[in-house]
């Protein structure tokens, strides 16, 4: 038993941290309508901006509130240099262009942070241990970081179902001539959006730090795992992306342990059984 609820903690600590990435991909892909290859480097850029921010702050909550802001206004600026001459483009011209944009951000890495995998502290106050048994614990920092995940998708879905912005973010998903029609202008709708889901992504980054470290490629697979989650959930469906994550993170942990060989491909199967069963996603329309 208490292997499985590691595990379970395990798997929803992933998860959500999956969903924070995977949900700025979700609304960038469902809205605009680009398939952003360079997604997974905004993950690995908040790595190393923790990296660079823990180091200058002593504190990864401090790097954190201080890189969302910077990552929202570097999204903003990519939009405008690159992403917003794709929306009316083929999806092949996308995917040329983002992966330029990987080529770009990975020499940068490379040129600021080397090709040496770095450690990120774990805050001295969160480094102890939650007792679930006699002789196992559980890192209170993983628990601070879901309480943080769960929290910040909270607000998130606020935000889209519950305000101005979040009506015209679904409006515009749903039909973007009729959001023009009626005066809003969707370039700077579009802007924020991208640059939101850049936040998440590099908040994302930040936060699994700590646990992963910062290494080159980091994002390479919370890229592929993230359209995964699109896949599952439905494309431009919040809600979806959180169950998908979920699902993804519980698999994903129950895997390596009980069927290790296996575990690199239960994610696809579980896609691919979703596909079978509902095409469109959990949640995304027909």
């Amino acid at each position: 038993m208490s292997l499985i609820l590691v595990q379970i903690l395990n798997g929803l600590q992933y998860g959500l941290l999956l969903f924070l990435a995977a949900s700025g991909l979700t609304l960038v892909f469902g809205i605009l309508g680009v398939i952003n290859l360079a997604h997974g480097s905004f993950y690995m850029l908040g790595a190393y901006a923790a990296l660079t921010l823990t180091a200058r702050f002593g504190d990864i909550f401090v790097a954190l509130a201080a890189g969302v802001p910077l990552a929202f206004l570097f999204g903003a600026a990519i939009e405008w240099l690159f992403i917003r001459h794709l929306y009316k483009r083929d999806h092949l011209q996308q995917v040329l262009v983002t992966f330029a944009l990987i080529l770009m951000f990975d020499e940068a890495q490379q040129t600021l942070w080397g090709n040496y995998p770095e450690s990120i502290p774990t805050p001295s106050y969160l480094s102890s241990s939650i007792s679930l048994t006699s002789d196992l614990g559980y890192p209170v920092y993983r628990i601070a970081l879901m309480t943080i995940c769960v929290l910040l998708a909270i607000a998130m879905m606020f935000v889209i179902q519950r305000t101005r912005f979040g009506r015209l973010v679904r409006a515009a998903e749903s039909n973007p001539e009729m959001v023009e029609a009626l005066g809003f202008d969707s370039r700077i709708l579009f802007r924020i959006v991208f640059a939101a889901g850049v936040a998440m992504a590099a908040a994302a980054g930040i936060l699994a730090a700590p646990v992963e470290s910062a290494y080159p490629g980091i994002g390479d697979r919370v890229l592929i795992t993230s359209f995964v989650v699109v896949v599952i959930g439905g494309i431009g469906s919040i809600r979806g992306a959180f169950l998908g994550s979920l699902l993804i993170g519980l698999v994903d942990a129950f895997g390596k342990v009980f069927v290790p060989k296996f575990a690199s491909v239960l994610i696809y199967a579980l896609m691919a059984i979703v596909l079978v069963l509902r095409p469109s996603g959990l949640f995304g329309r027909q």
